[in-house]
């Protein structure tokens, strides 16, 4: 068939230019700077967007440092990633096993608070305890949130993301709201501090991704 023959057996429509309507995000996490490590560049990215965002933070952290100058640290470090609000969940550090039932009231009243479009939480595998019941709880209080992701952790294991955000753009915003842990980035258990284990991980994801750098996520549910 010659280009002549060809021409008006295809209808296309004329390209839209997107739009994007904010969203309101709810990131969940333990313990302060999970977030930053796990899902901040993501984070930045959806502020500088113009969404919503919100964060929980279940506990204070205070077994690996004092309470009042954790919460400080995770403030500035929201204030960076142009978070919208920090809820608290000031659930006890590393006894959250024995507190299920009250955090999954504490998230119920939060997702109804919220109402958000996105939800991500840490994944469900890991080393930590507190990681592993936030997960649990997080699966059956979201059931009805459209999408909700998965991120990792330097505790996190059998970690297989299919999604990927590129966060080349606001990476220096991840960076710098992980300094704002100052009492945490050189407590690792390894020779490398938070800053080096976050940019040997977003490299690693953007390699993967086909991009320069990236955070990645294992979808529980995602609506298209």
């Amino acid at each position: 068939m010659t280009d002549k023959q060809n021409e008006g057996t295809s209808q296309c429509l004329p390209k839209r230019t997107p739009e994007h309507s904010p969203q309101r995000i709810l990131a969940l996490a333990p313990h302060p700077d999970d977030l930053e490590i796990g899902c901040g560049g993501t984070l930045a990215e959806h502020a500088a967007r113009g969404d919503e965002v919100h964060i929980f933070i279940a506990t204070f952290g205070d077994v690996g440092g004092a309470a009042d100058i954790r919460k400080a640290e995770q403030q500035l470090a929201a204030d960076i990633l142009g978070v919208h609000c920090i809820h608290w969940g000031e659930f006890r550090d590393t006894m959250l096993p024995n507190q299920q039932q009250d955090l999954m009231i504490k998230l119920e009243s939060i997702i109804q608070q919220v109402k958000p479009d996105i939800v991500y939480v840490n994944h469900s595998e890991d080393t930590h305890q507190d990681h592993r019941i936030l997960a649990k709880v997080a699966h059956s209080v979201t059931r009805y949130v459209p999408n909700v992701l998965a991120y990792e952790t330097p505790s996190t294991t059998t970690f297989e993301p299919t999604a990927f955000m590129g966060i080349n753009n606001v990476l220096q915003l991840k960076l710098k709201a992980l300094s704002a842990h100052a009492s945490q980035l050189e407590r690792t258990h390894i020779r490398l501090n938070i800053i080096e284990i976050a940019l040997a991980t977003v490299h690693f994801r953007g390699m993967q991704s086909k991009l320069s750098c990236a955070e990645a996520f294992m979808p529980i549910r995602m609506l298209l």
